[in-house]
Formats: C-alpha cells, structure tokens, sequence
C-alpha cells in the first residue's frame, strides 16, 4: 500500500473539513475550496460537536481557553490551526497536535490598531480629556484655546509638528503606523531587537534606547507579550522619559509596570498616558489605574475586527495543499 502524504492527498483532490468560528464573518466565496471541500461553522465558546471533530483546518478567533483545550484534546486530526490573533500564545498553549501548523493573525489589526493608536495619541496632545471636564462643567475653557504657541517652551507638547514620536516594538502594526504620525509632521523613530532601518524609519536595538527615550515627546509601546518584553516599561525607563512625554500602550498589559506607571502619573514623571490594555483584563473596578491622573483608558479596542482574513487564510489553505509556504506560521 502506497503512503500518500498530506500534501499529495488535497493535491489530488481528497475532502478537507474546515471549520470557521460564528465570532467573525468570514466570506466563503472569497477562499479557494476545492468543490468538494467541507465547511462548518462553530460556536468558539463551546465544545466542538461531535461530528466535526475529524476537521483537518479550524479557525480561531475569541476562543474561550477551556475551547480551545477541550478543541486540542479531541481534534486529532487538525493540520491547520489558523488564528486571527496577532499574537496566538493562548493557541500555542492549549496543546494542539504537534505535527499541526499554528499561524498567528499578524497583519490583520495593522490599521485599525494604528487608528486607535493615533486616536489615542491626538486626545493627549490635544489636551481632550482635560476639554471633556470643562464641557461637562459647562466651561468654555479660553486658556486651552485662542492664541497659543506652537511649541510651548515648558510642559508637554499641544502639536504632532516636529515631535519625536517613538515607537516601541516596530513590527508589521508599527510599519503601518509610523506613516501617519510622519505625514502628520513628526519625526518617527523605533525600538526593536537589532538596530536598522526598517521601512524607511531608524531603528535602535532595545540596549541601545535610553539616549532615544530621552528626547522623546510620545512613546508608544506595541510590543508582544514574553518573558523579555514583561514589564519593559517599568520606574526605570519611565525616569529616561522627558517629565512632558506621553505614553501610549496599544500591546500587551504585561510589558507595562503598572504600579511604575501610576507612581509616574502621580509624580509628573511623565505628563500623561493611555492604554488600552491592561495585565488583568477585564480591569477590575477597584484597580488604581482608574483613578490615576492624566490617563486615559480604552477596553483593548484597538483591534477586536480582523480586516480581510480570507486572504490568510486562503493562502494557508492552499500552502496545506502543498502550494506555496505558510504565511505567519509559529511552529512550521
């Protein structure tokens, strides 16, 4: 009896069972599946019923961490685990056969985490939560407008012209949004693994960043969660800030110190900050990040809408059919 490899079975034709979460709209016409291909959609909160655990492809996205063991434990035949995630280290950790591909979502939140991101930056500089309190106490606020300079000579900067926006963890979401703080006339820089040139911007290696970090006038942290990213941001590094930078976090709650960051806030280390995620989530009501001041805090709504995931996992379809590398693969 002959063996037949994966790629040879799909190649000549065999059924591949794909499975798609409810959590998302995903366009079926838009994926190259064969005619005979069979596709099923699950609810990612539950245990995958009994027959479509034989499924070769499954689709992650808001999976719960109980599904996804339970999905590990008793789909033996996945190949595929395609995750929407831009970081999938709670798929890489449920446990999933060995010999099956686990690709991450990278790529999927670019824009609208840049959106975010920029959005948050403008409400600092522009003083917009200070300007929400004078609206709900009914008080136009003449100080904050009128003539004003265009680079005070103290305090924090009012204009993204000719600022030094750092961006932390220069990946595929920096690459996206370096462009829209440059076009609006900052001076962009990033903080990576090695030092280089990355899409046009430079780039210094993380041992490289305090002479960087302390002529920055916004600091944005879009780094992953692992052990050397936790608490990168801790009392130390927040010292090498300029007492009028601002920090953003549109990353991982865990490369943030947040007690660090508080006793910053509450010290004028810095001049204001905003995140969008937290190292408990959801933030529980009595944490004392709400109540510190010149902060801004947004429920990890940066991404949550993969933007055009039938392209990835389209091209991962088709890599599992022997055509091409794995785009994002983790393990392969």
């Amino acid at each position: 009896m002959r063996l037949v490899s994966w790629e040879d079975r799909t190649a000549e034709g065999e059924t591949v069972k794909i499975l798609l979460p409810t959590s998302v709209e995903i366009d079926q016409g838009k994926l190259p599946l064969g005619e005979d291909d069979d596709v099923a959609v699950y609810d990612p909160t539950s245990p995958i019923p009994e027959e479509h655990v034989d499924a070769e492809v499954m689709v992650v996205w808001s999976n719960t961490d109980d599904q996804l063991a339970d999905s590990a434990r008793r789909m033996t035949n996945l190949r595929l685990i395609q995750a929407l995630l831009a970081g999938p280290e709670k798929v890489q950790k449920a446990g999933f056969p060995e010999d099956a591909v686990i690709c991450s979502g990278i790529g999927l939140h670019d824009k609208t985490v840049s959106e975010h991101a920029l959005a948050l930056t403008l409400a600092l500089v522009r003083s917009l939560p200070t300007l929400g309190e004078h609206h709900r106490d009914h008080h136009w606020a003449s100080e904050l407008g009128g003539p004003q300079p265009l680079h005070p000579a103290e305090g924090p900067i009012t204009t993204l012209l000719g600022a030094q926006v750092t961006i932390w963890g220069f990946g595929s979401i920096g690459s996206t949004l370096a462009p829209l703080y440059s076009a609006l006339g900052a001076k962009v820089s990033g903080i990576a693994r090695s030092t280089g040139q990355r899409d046009g911007y430079n780039v210094v290696a993380t041992e490289e960043k305090d002479e960087l970090l302390a002529r920055t006038d916004v600091l944005v942290m879009i780094l992953p969660n692992a052990e050397a990213t936790n608490h990168a941001l801790d009392a130390e590094v927040l010292r090498t800030l300029p007492d009028s930078a601002f920090v953003i976090n549109v990353g991982r709650g865990s490369t943030v110190d947040e007690d660090g960051l508080i006793g910053a806030l509450y010290d004028g280390q810095i001049a204001g900050a905003a995140i969008d995620v937290a190292s408990q989530e959801p933030l529980g009501s009595d944490s004392p990040l709400w109540d510190a001041p010149n902060l801004i805090i947004t429920p990890h709504s940066a991404g949550g809408r993969p933007v055009d995931p039938e392209d990835l996992i389209g091209h991962n379809l088709e890599a599992l059919r022997g055509a091409g590398e794995y785009r994002n693969a983790m393990n392969a």
